[in-house]
């Protein structure tokens, strides 16, 4: 191989190392302000956006032992990656999508596994990790008052009424 193919593919293997996840897009019809909007949006959860070649995308998948999504490399792709927060990462992605009309998920691999486009859409759904935490809390601490107030009406029922001073 040349070196400026060895080059570009470990440039693409460099970048999907950032994460334990990568979502490919389709990037037709996005403008350089459009890709510089959705950087900026992106890099809240510290993820990126890189346009690469389908064949080094190929490679360096293959090299890293990701399932195989030759299917999705048609056409131009950018690759998405980075952060601790996929589901994040996703609501951003279906967010510009929403507002733009113009990026298009093709697949996404978390934990090397396959996650179609429509699976990836309904995570972009799901409430925030500190949004799951709260209600969880909530459920809990309900819980416990219905429960201190059983202790209480049984207290209040065995012992009778003290007479006021």
């Amino acid at each position: 191989m040349r070196a400026e193919k060895n080059y570009l593919i470990a440039e693409v293997e460099s970048h999907l190392k950032k994460s334990d996840y990568v979502i490919l897009a389709n990037f037709t019809n996005v403008t350089v302000a459009d890709v510089a909007e959705l950087r900026s949006r992106l890099a809240v959860e510290k993820a990126e956006f890189h346009v690469v070649k389908n064949s080094s995308l190929r490679v360096a998948a293959k090299a890293l032992g990701l399932p195989d999504f030759d299917k999705a490399l048609t056409g131009p792709t950018a690759v998405v990656v980075g952060g601790k927060n996929s589901a994040g990462v996703a609501k951003v992605l279906k967010k510009f999508f929403t507002d733009k009309q113009k990026l298009e998920v093709k697949i996404g691999v978390m934990d090397k596994k396959l996650i179609s486009a429509a699976d990836l859409a309904k995570i972009a759904d799901l409430p925030s990790f500190e949004a799951l935490r709260s209600q969880l809390l909530g459920l809990f601490s309900q819980n416990a008052a219905a429960f201190v107030r059983v202790l209480d009406a049984r207290v209040k029922k065995e012992q009778p009424a003290a007479p006021a001073a």
